[in-house]
């Protein structure tokens, strides 16, 4: 059995728990939309067409935020034509994702979603084949109260009160060549610039955010990141990152730890943002928005968008089917988002229903949780507070892609409030179960509750007739000790341990 200790100090803290890490992504892509939060007809349906079945799942997996309307749909979205009457909206061919988009669920309809799900929306703004122009106007049609074209536009089309939007994309992956509308680093600079002192001239307060490179293995990482923040520096207050993992063949042991990618990634944005700001002798401190993240087989036949002359009206697309291994790298993520909660502020996992997501429907029929549903539902549900430095040392595992890596990654956050402390701990050994001790600097400790989500195939996976096949269980091999508690695990699980100090007093 692996071996590993966690030790903690409730002085010793990272940064607050941040609320927009638990942010989720709505694009108009493939079952997402249509057949996914909106199916008019549908049992559930409420008189906005919403499934009544999804947003209940929504509220419990603890989503904050949502991004929307993309991704790579927005780089050739007209957003006009997803407002006013939905029997004059025009049908649209999307080059994106060689859909047809009918328009019939736009703004307006998110935004009534949206408060229904008690989420904050991020809104994108299609720099691809548009602009300054384009995205002032959304913004005057969301966001001012009234007397002028568009806020009265909006008016008229039933929201009496503004939208409300903080916080705003500038574009989507401007950097990738399957992006319509891609450009080079200082041409985006350029418009991301213009756009955000055009925005900030109606509202100086609002929270903009500069495409990074589309990921860290393009040609352009670095250097983009680099030249789009030595324009849009003082502009912007986010600077966006995407990625995605998968299995690659039967290399378990590295997907398992793809989360050590995810600090490397945050840990070099981070610096070239800095140094950036050095330059500029900025006092200034950008933030991340890792507005995309997950797993995503991108190269399986669930990803391979229509071709031709057949152009389909949200088909099903992206739809992959999670097993246990992917929950657990899905919580291993989850992690290492929560440790960089002084840089990274914002994160958005992708996407929400039925696009590479947590939520699964059929047309008419359930909805039900995939297998990584639950480490993002019970850590959106029990991260609060601030996040404690400490990290776990022990046993390690090799992997052919990261090298040797600790077996046993985690977290802690504590709660001055409510006098709780969580930990969410992944093992990322395929063979072995663990042994991990965690000690309390002021301990001992009250266990309150431990979940581990496992199972003795990793591949193990839930279904529409088998929605619980894969779901977090009591785990009774917690002992308590002088100073803390030891939590035994299985191999490739993760565990959420909750925990109260027994001389605690919640601060008045």
């Amino acid at each position: 059995m692996n071996r590993a200790t966690l030790t903690l100090d409730l002085q010793r803290r990272l940064a607050p728990v941040q609320r927009r890490m638990f942010g989720s992504f709505v694009e108009h892509l493939g079952r997402c939309v249509y057949g996914g939060i909106y199916e008019p007809g549908h049992p559930t349906a409420d008189a906005d067409g919403f499934r009544a079945d999804v947003l209940a799942l929504v509220r419990e997996l603890g989503v904050t935020t949502v991004r929307y309307p993309g991704g790579n749909f927005v780089s050739s979205y007209r957003w006009e034509d997803g407002i006013g009457p939905r029997d004059t909206r025009p049908a649209r061919l999307d080059l994106a994702w060689h859909s047809l988009e009918t328009n019939e669920f736009g703004l307006d309809e998110f935004m009534r979603w949206a408060g229904k799900a008690g989420i904050e929306p991020i809104m994108a703004v299609n720099l691809g084949t548009r602009g300054v122009e384009s995205a002032l106007d959304l913004l005057e049609y969301a966001n001012h109260r009234a007397g002028s074209h568009f806020a009265d536009l909006r008016r008229s089309n039933g929201t009496e009160d503004p939208h409300g939007i903080r916080m705003w994309c500038l574009g989507n992956e401007m950097d990738g060549p399957w992006q319509v509308g891609g450009r080079s680093a200082a041409d985006y600079g350029r418009i991301a610039t213009q756009t955000a002192q055009a925005m900030r001239r109606f509202d100086p307060s609002l929270e903009l955010v500069a495409c990074g490179s589309s990921n860290s293995a393009m040609p352009t990482f670095g250097a983009w990141e680099r030249d789009v923040l030595t324009e849009a520096y003082d502009h912007v207050d986010y600077i966006s990152l995407h990625a995605y993992y998968h299995q690659a063949g039967d290399d378990l042991a590295s997907f398992l730890a793809s989360a050590e990618d995810m600090d490397r990634y945050i840990d070099s944005v981070t610096a070239i943002a800095d140094s950036v700001g050095a330059i500029r002798r900025s006092t200034k401190k950008i933030m991340i928005a890792f507005d995309e993240w997950n797993v995503w087989y991108q190269r399986a036949e669930p990803s391979v968008p229509p071709a031709g002359e057949h152009w389909p009206t949200a088909p099903r697309l992206l739809e992959d089917r999670y097993n246990l291994a992917d929950a657990v790298v899905v919580g291993g993520l989850l992690i290492s988002l929560l440790r960089h909660s002084d840089r990274v502020t914002a994160a958005c996992q992708a996407q929400l229903v039925n696009v590479i997501a947590p939520i699964m429907t059929e047309p008419g029929g359930p909805a039900w949780r995939q297998t990584i549903f639950h480490p993002f539902a019970l850590t959106a549900r029990h991260a609060g507070g601030v996040v404690l430095d400490g990290r776990p040392r022990g046993a390690t595992a090799t992997t052919d892609r990261f090298g040797v890596v600790e077996a046993v990654d985690a977290v802690a956050t504590w709660d001055d409030q409510t006098g709780t402390g969580a930990v969410f701990l992944v093992n990322r050994s395929a063979t072995e179960p663990a042994e991990v001790v965690i000690d309390v600097a002021g301990g001992p400790v009250d266990v309150t509750e431990c979940l581990t989500l496992s199972d003795p195939d990793p591949y193990a996976y839930n279904a529409a007739d088998a929605p619980d096949r894969v779901c977090p269980q009591p785990n009774d091999r917690v002992e308590h000790h002088t100073d803390g508690v030891v939590v035994t695990v299985p191999p490739v699980s993760w565990t959420v341990l909750r925990w109260m100090t027994e001389r605690h007093e919640v601060p008045a």
